[in-house]
């Protein structure tokens, strides 16, 4: 019974939390066939904003840290990033009734990071007396940008794998945008790279993070773009609802895969993310605590940098795949597994 009441009382507190209410609140907005509508010229600037912020934060996060502390944990957040990306091609997005691009989508919000989800670790920590790495905060770029770039340019190369006209011979891709037969190579695979990190999405996280590593901008930070965040998230989980529930009906013919997914994804990836700390607490004697904290990471699901980004780069993709099964099921999943991963360290590391 104190186990049915933990989860409702999580449950609960992420439905009140501003993320889930206000994408609810777009929800049945959409539901009660409400005119209400933000100009898309707005939703663009919205989202340049809130990305500007983000790569801000994890620049100055990471500008502060000690590098040669910081290597082999920001290795392994990457690898870990991009892993959870390729398991999801190999899984969500294969299966039959999953759209390619709605699975992969998905799969790149898995694999980046929540910030609330995080947070949620740390206090937990903190109130068990367990210490960690003042660097942890600075990881977050790393699985975070590695996981949905990987997730954006592998959604293009099976958009291109698609519009394909011919198979030669020799088993070779070409493709017939335009006639000109060029093989699915390197070639094609550097330009779909390149278009990725020129979209605007990716290019205002990169240069966000450029700032904050190479610039001084925490005080335009602190004045202009922390005060304003969470103003600017509400507005684009208000859009994102309105637009989850217009394709909602596209999500009804495959959502028990997604349910699944929501359900274990967090606890594969969590153990994923468990065994590269422990590997970094072997190679550099990274904290127990930093082994839990790469766990969350690892276990959790962007809900602020990987909408947007994913919306900006992906349009094409379901937000009642990716955002409703990462704010509905993945995030009440992650934060009820942290005690998994503090009773793991403790068991292997100790304190």
């Amino acid at each position: 019974m104190d186990t049915l009441t933990t989860i409702a009382t999580t449950l609960l507190e992420q439905l009140q939390k501003p993320t889930l209410s206000f994408l609810i609140a777009g929800m049945c907005l959409a539901a009660l066939g409400s005119k209400f509508e933000i100009p898309a010229p707005v939703y663009k600037f919205v989202v340049i904003l809130l990305l500007l912020k983000v790569g801000m934060d994890a620049g100055i996060s990471v500008r502060e840290a000690e590098l040669l502390e910081l290597i082999v944990p920001a290795l392994g957040a990457t690898i870990t990033g991009i892993a959870i990306v390729l398991l999801g091609s190999r899984t969500l997005a294969r299966l039959r009734d999953v759209q390619e691009v709605d699975g992969l989508a998905t799969s790149g919000l898995f694999g980046a990071v929540s910030a609330s989800t995080l947070a949620a670790g740390m206090t937990m920590l903190d109130d068990g007396g367990v210490s960690y790495e003042g660097f942890i905060g600075a990881l977050y770029p790393f699985m975070d940008t590695a996981a949905l770039v990987t997730a954006i340019v592998l959604a293009k190369m099976a958009e291109a794998r698609q519009a394909s006209a011919t198979v030669s011979a020799d088993g070779t891709l070409r493709l017939a945008a335009g006639g000109s037969g060029r093989t699915f190579n390197t070639e094609i695979f550097k330009g779909i790279l390149a278009d990725t990190f020129r979209s605007p999405a990716i290019s205002a996280l990169m240069a966000g993070l450029a700032l904050g590593i190479l610039a001084r901008p925490d005080a335009v930070y602190e004045s202009f773009y922390e005060p304003i965040f969470g103003g600017l998230l509400s507005i684009l989980m208000i859009i994102m609802g309105m637009e989850a529930w217009t394709r909602i009906a596209e999500l009804r013919k495959v959502a028990h895969a997604y349910v699944l997914y929501g359900i274990t994804a967090p606890l594969v990836h969590g153990a994923l993310g468990f065994g590269v700390g422990l590997v970094a607490h072997q190679l550099t004697g990274f904290s127990a605590g930093g082994v839990v904290l790469l766990a969350v990471m690892a276990a959790s699901s962007s809900d602020i940098s990987g909408p947007p980004t994913l919306r900006g780069a992906l349009p094409e993709a379901n937000p009642s795949a990716y955002v409703g099964t990462s704010t509905g099921i993945g995030t009440p999943v992650a934060i009820l597994s942290i005690p998994i991963w503090i009773a793991l360290a403790e068991k292997l590391i100790g304190q």
